[in-house]
C-alpha cells in the first residue's frame, strides 16, 4: 500500500525564491577591490548550489584560493544587509504553501541558517514551515541525504510519507539517496536535463498540489 505524503520538503534558492540577483551583487562587492571581472546573473546561477563557501571557492579558483577567507567575509557582510533588495517569490509560491496546508512543510536550504530564515521572514513566507534549516544545520549539506534523513526523522515520519521539492541536481540526489519521492521545478537554478532522475518535473509551483495528488494514489 502506498503512504500518504504527510512532510513537504523544500529547497530555497531558485525553488522557492529567485534570489540571484541579490547574490550577484553580494559577490561582485566581495571581489571588487581585487580586480576580478564582475559576475552576471547568469553566472552566479552556475555556480550557486553547494553553499557560500563552495561558491567563493568555485569563484576564485586556485589563482585567487589566498583570497576566500577574505571575498567570503566581505559577501556576507554585503548579503546579510541586503538579502531581499531584489529577491522575490517565484510566481505562485505564496498561494501554492496557502494551499498545502494540511501537509506539514519544511525547507532545507543550503545556503545557511539565519540568512534562510531571515529571508523567509523578510518575504513573509517563514510562517508557512515548521522548520527551516540551513547548510550549517547538521553535519552534511546536500547533495548528501544526511539532512533530509535527519528531518524526516524530527516529523517521525518514513522516507515514504515525505516529499523533497527542489531545482538542483543536489536536491533530487539527496532526496533519492534518502529514500524520499521527489519533485523538480524547472524554473530554477539548473539545466532541465540535469533534473531527469526526479519523479515529476513541475514548470510552475502551482503545478505541485496536483502532483501531490498522484503520489498520494
Amino acid at each position: 500500500m502506498v503512504m500518504k505524503i504527510k512532510l513537504i520538503i523544500f529547497d530555497l534558492d531558485g525553488t522557492l525564491v529567485n534570489s540571484s540577483i541579490d547574490i550577484t551583487n553580494a559577490l561582485n562587492y566581495a571581489v571588487e577591490p581585487y580586480g576580478l571581472e564582475k559576475l552576471t546573473v547568469e553566472r552566479t546561477i552556475s555556480l550557486v548550489g553547494e553553499g557560500v563557501t563552495r561558491l567563493i571557492e568555485k569563484l576564485l579558483g586556485e589563482r585567487w584560493a589566498d583570497l576566500r577567507s577574505v571575498v567570503l567575509e566581505r559577501f556576507l557582510e554585503h548579503y546579510s544587509q541586503h538579502l531581499t533588495d531584489f529577491t522575490v517569490p517565484y510566481p505562485g509560491v505564496p498561494e501554492t504553501l496557502r494551499m498545502l496546508g494540511n501537509y506539514r512543510m519544511a525547507v532545507i536550504s543550503n545556503k545557511r541558517a539565519d540568512l534562510s530564515k531571515r529571508l523567509l521572514e523578510d518575504l513573509r513566507l517563514s510562517g508557512f514551515f515548521e522548520i527551516i534549516w540551513g547548510s550549517d544545520s547538521v553535519s552534511e549539506k546536500k547533495p548528501s541525504p544526511v539532512p533530509v534523513l535527519k528531518m524526516i526523522e524530527k516529523f517521525s515520519c518514513g522516507p515514504e510519507e515525505a516529499v523533497l521539492v527542489g531545482d538542483s541536481n543536489y536536491d533530487i540526489e539527496a532526496g533519492k539517496a534518502a529514500g524520499v519521492r521527489t519533485v523538480a521545478v524547472s524554473y530554477g537554478y539548473r539545466d532541465a536535463k540535469l533534473l531527469q532522475d526526479a519523479d515529476f518535473i513541475i514548470d510552475n509551483m502551482p503545478e505541485l498540489p496536483s502532483r501531490l495528488d498522484i503520489l498520494n494514489g
